[in-house]
């Protein structure tokens, strides 16, 4: 990766995103040394004005690990892909930008009220639950929904296979969340296919 440092003062900004939902974390700079400490360990090191040259996590524990780092198209930015050992925000909280927070997208959503409502006594009664407590239901369901989407494709009916995609990827997010997967882990090896 080519960057150019001159046009920042021998910096370029690093937006880091958690590779597995999409969600920003921070916004940060770094120097080529800290680039190069980057790729060579595979965990996010920045520089700081105050600071100079740091390992995220190096005292809290809460590092980074580099899933793909990308030039912008001045080669002045990087964007970061990591999957996160802890919050990324001083502040404990998840990302430094309170409205994205860890659920961002759709898909990041739907993980994220799955996820609470499989671990929540909000999540008691709801139909979440019912299928997270019900295995064979749970697989019922998803095999149904995926048969009723393959009927919509052999139809080219395109808002039924939009409705009943969005069915199937909810029982999928259902059963994945009852093996303790997310859909965060399911980008994650997509990405690693792509590379």
């Amino acid at each position: 990766m080519t960057l150019d440092f001159e046009k920042g003062g021998g910096r370029v900004t690093v937006v880091t995103r958690d590779a597995r939902t999409g969600a920003v974390l921070m916004v940060a700079h770094a120097d080529a040394e800290a680039i190069a400490r980057t790729e060579a360990t595979g965990e996010m090191h920045y520089t700081s004005r105050t600071r100079g040259l740091w390992r995220k996590g190096e005292t809290s524990g809460n590092v980074q690990k580099v899933v793909r780092l990308t030039a912008d198209c001045d080669s002045d930015a990087v964007l970061a892909d990591v999957v996160p050992a802890g919050p990324a925000c001083h502040e404990g909280t998840t990302s430094c930008f309170r409205e994205t927070g860890e659920a961002s997208g759709a898909l990041g959503r739907l993980d994220a009220v799955v996820r609470e409502r499989s671990g929540s006594a909000e999540g008691e009664g709801s139909y979440t639950r019912k299928l997270l407590g019900d295995r064979n239901l749970r697989l019922k369901k998803l095999g149904e929904e995926m048969a009723e989407l393959v009927t919509a494709c052999a139809d080219g009916d395109r808002q039924r296979v939009i409705e009943e995609a969005a069915d199937v990827v909810y029982h999928l997010t259902v059963a994945l969340r009852s093996l303790g997967i997310g859909l965060g882990d399911v980008g994650v090896e997509l990405d690693r296919r792509a590379r």
